[in-house]
């Protein structure tokens, strides 16, 4: 399993069949998923991460599994995406996470996603990163605040339906280099808008 970046209490790397349980166990907790439309099923979620596999061989980069240092023990994710849905600011990269509520409330989240975006600056693999979620999720967009991401304004979600609790979004971004060699991902336009049309 190789390892792409390590901080003082993390391992973010590339997926193993190991990972995929305890990833259907976080994708079936209500906590978890508080601020998305619904649970997922061991199905759905086998089908996520046959699709997180499937932009790694694509674009070469993705949403990273997340162990702890310390156990070995997988946590949830953090990485990027890249999206492509009708709105103003797309297509464009996301960054975003998703943890074992055994864990939240003990910085993992910001350490990861810090030491996500320094990677992407180091390497030079995008100009900026978004990132976006409903507007009640606060827990969420502290993450994005104390990552230094700057509030760029609220925006409705296409793919929830009209007057959906979750249909408002807050939206961040923060720019990373402007010599990015973001032409590597370009592949990935036709291959999201894939995933969109059949999610």
């Amino acid at each position: 399993m190789p390892k792409i970046i390590e901080t003082d209490r993390l391992i973010l790397r590339t997926w193993t069949d190991d990972d995929l349980k305890p990833f259907a166990d976080i994708n079936q907790s209500e906590a978890v998923m508080e601020f998305f439309p619904s649970t997922l099923s061991y199905a759905e979620s086998e089908n996520f991460y046959k699709r997180i596999l499937d932009e790694f061989a694509c674009c070469g980069f993705g949403l990273y599994a997340m162990e702890l240092k310390n156990t070995g023990e997988f946590i949830g994710y953090t990485g990027f995406h890249r999206f492509n849905f009708d709105t103003y600011f797309s297509p464009g990269i996301e960054i975003g996470w998703r943890l074992d509520s055994r864990y939240w409330n003990q910085g993992y989240a910001t350490e990861a996603a810090k030491a996500c975006l320094e990677y992407a600056a180091s390497k030079t693999l995008f100009s900026r990163v978004y990132s976006f979620t409903a507007t009640c999720n606060h827990r969420s967009e502290r993450v994005m605040q104390k990552i230094g991401m700057v509030y760029q304004g609220l925006f409705q979600h296409p793919a929830l339906p009209s007057g959906h609790r979750l249909k408002e979004h807050v939206l961040y971004s923060i720019p990373l280099s402007p010599k990015s060699k973001e032409v590597r991902a370009s592949g990935c336009v036709d291959y999201c808008q894939q995933q969109e049309n059949e999610s």
